[in-house]
């Protein structure tokens, strides 16, 4: 597939080196979709200060050396020193044809792997997940499958919190119930009458606390009855951490999970080494990290404290062991971090500490995938009536049983409305939130996300089903439908010109772990199927080629929207 986009930016930029000079080669021609024309580039605007000269005088030089007439079917300059690029209808259909003929819509397979590691989703172990903890799941999700899409190796990490002092009552309270017991039950389906009734013990009975006390301190030494115990424990969990991740149809599994406790035993080690280098000193009985740059109220420094001053770690220090780990042992090219913003000053320390140690130095990329927060109607977290935090299941069982409601009066079977519900309702819930800007916070809202119209879930996924319809109608397989496509109606090219962007926006996607950017593309793909189906009759088209060839676009529309959607975790039904 060849992107308009980046095929003009390639001869721009060669015409650009002929007509200004090489020193100006890379030059970013800045093409950009235009209403004026299919593409516009503004380069002679930008260069003309630099180059002390008119914009148009720029233009024209750049006009006269530009190679394009096997693309475009005209150039003209507008305005101050615009340059618009009308592409040929014969290559538009050209491009569209052979993105239709090939399996992988044009997208081929990177020839430069990268290892990504993919730190994302993160619950507690013994607890239920919450609203907030969608963001981090889903998105994590989109970005992994895409990279795998694209021939990347992914490594997800699922860093849950399967360690710490609350484990000490969480393990007594399983000791005394029975790990065969109801009570025990609880943490596969609901973990957090479990966690809660450990808590309520743990606060009246002082004898509990004290067991519990002990037993923190025999998990941390090692214990093994105790370790087995606590492995239990993590096992009962992991059932429910499944049911979810298998509703919300995302990929992480068992396998995946890669806990605080697993650099238990590394994190002596980091201490010392980042002690031994320098990096970290004693401060008021506790090891800390001092780092140029981070500084408090009345310019005091931050420190990241690795050791305490009781001898214990925290969370600082495993979040060390693990990017020590991913780097040196996982051989990370990028290791992505789909975390909530508010930590984003804690992975900046992380990540500079672990560049002053050197763990990073082959070249490894730590970025932060900053997540917003899910908000209610009020604009604050999400929270129940009695104020406490909503479930995540909560929001999933709520999407589904809303969209069931939309289409109880549609004539289908209860086992087809449950399906169609379940795909409509958590396909509506997951959509509205990757296509917000992963770091912005938005306000949940069922009416909005399960409408019909505008850039909801159920929007693109009616834009699915109703192409199949047609196929349906025509009594003819998506497959059989092969053109050759040709593009004359405005609508037509319209379609065919965003059917070519497909590249660019997974592209944009896994360049800033921006699901939104896939979702905007899949709209506007969308939008221009429904201005074309409103226009171009299909079925009833005047002539046996023009319905060949508008068959065949539909064809390849429906393909580009089920692998979009299916890259973000969206299913789409064959009915709705």
């Amino acid at each position: 597939m060849s992107d308009p986009q980046l095929v003009l930016a390639a001869r721009v930029q060669a015409a650009l080196a002929a007509a200004i000079g090489q020193e100006y080669a890379n030059e970013d021609p800045l093409i950009r979709p235009s209403q004026f024309a299919d593409f516009q580039a503004n380069v002679a605007m930008a260069l003309a200060k630099r180059l002390g000269r008119k914009p148009r005088d720029v233009a024209t030089e750049i006009v006269a050396h530009l190679d394009v007439a096997d693309v475009c079917a005209d150039v003209e300059i507008s305005g101050p020193g615009f340059l618009n690029l009308t592409l040929r209808e014969d290559w538009i259909a050209a491009q569209t044809q052979a993105v239709h003929n090939d399996e992988r819509l044009g997208l081929t397979v990177t020839e430069h792997p990268q290892t990504l590691v993919v730190d994302y989703s993160a619950p507690n172990i013994a607890k239920e997940m919450l609203a907030h903890h969608i963001r981090t799941t889903i998105v994590g999700d989109a970005f992994t499958r895409s990279a795998e899409f694209l021939g990347h190796k992914v490594i997800r990490q699922n860093h849950v919190g399967d360690w710490g002092t609350q484990f000490g009552m969480l393990i007594e309270h399983l000791l005394d119930v029975g790990d065969d017991s109801p009570e025990a039950e609880q943490l596969a389906t609901e973990p957090n009458l479990f966690y809660q009734a450990a808590r309520a013990k743990f606060d009246s009975d002082d004898t509990f606390a004290e067991r519990s006390r002990q037993r923190v301190v025999r998990l941390q030494g090692g214990d093994a009855e105790t370790l087995k115990l606590w492995r239990e424990l993590v096992e009962l969990s992991k059932s429910y951490l499944g049911r979810v991740y298998q509703r919300l149809d995302v990929t992480l599994t068992d396998d995946d999970l890669a806990g605080e406790s697993m650099y238990n035993d590394m994190l002596a080690d980091v201490c010392d080494e980042l002690e031994r280098k320098g990096i970290a000193t004693m401060s008021e009985g506790a090891l800390c990290v001092f780092l140029d740059g981070f500084t408090g109220r009345e310019g005091k420094p931050v420190p990241l404290i690795i050791r305490k001053s009781d001898g214990g770690y925290g969370y600082a220090t495993t979040d060390l062991a693990a990017i020590r780990y991913r780097a040196l042992t996982l051989h990370a090219d990028r290791i992505v971090y789909v975390i909530g913003a508010p930590q984003a000053l804690h992975l900046r320390m992380v990540f500079e500490t672990a560049r002053k140690a050197g763990w990073l130095e082959g070249g490894t990329e730590a970025f932060h995938a900053a997540i917003g927060s899910v908000l209610g109607p009020d604009g604050k977290l999400m929270r129940t009536r009695s104020g406490e935090p909503i479930k995540l299941m909560t929001l999933i069982e709520e999407g589904v049983e809303r969209a069931e409601k939309v289409i109880e009066d549609r004539g289908y079977d209860d086992q087809t409305r449950k399906e169609i519900a379940a795909a409509v309702g958590i396909g509506a819930v997951k959509y509205a939130d990757l296509s917000t800007a992963r770091d912005s916070d938005y306000i949940f809202d069922l009416d909005r996300m399960l409408a019909l119209q505008g850039n909801t879930g159920p929007y693109l996924q009616y834009a699915v089903a109703r192409i199949r319809s047609i196929f349906r109608r025509a009594e003819l397989n998506v497959t059989d439908a092969t053109g050759p496509i040709v593009v004359g109606d405005p609508a037509e090219r319209a379609l065919a010109l965003q059917l070519l962007g497909f590249g660019g926006a997974i592209d944009a996607l896994l360049a800033d772990v921006a699901p939104h950017r896939l979702c905007a593309y899949i709209y506007a793909l969308a939008d221009a199927y429904t201005t074309f189906y409103e226009n171009c009759p299909v079925l009833r088209a005047p002539d046996d080629a023009t319905r060949a060839s508008r068959l065949a676009l539909c064809a390849v529309t429906m393909r580009t929207l089920v692998t979009g959607l299916a890259l973000l975790g969206v299913p789409t039904p064959e009915r709705m």
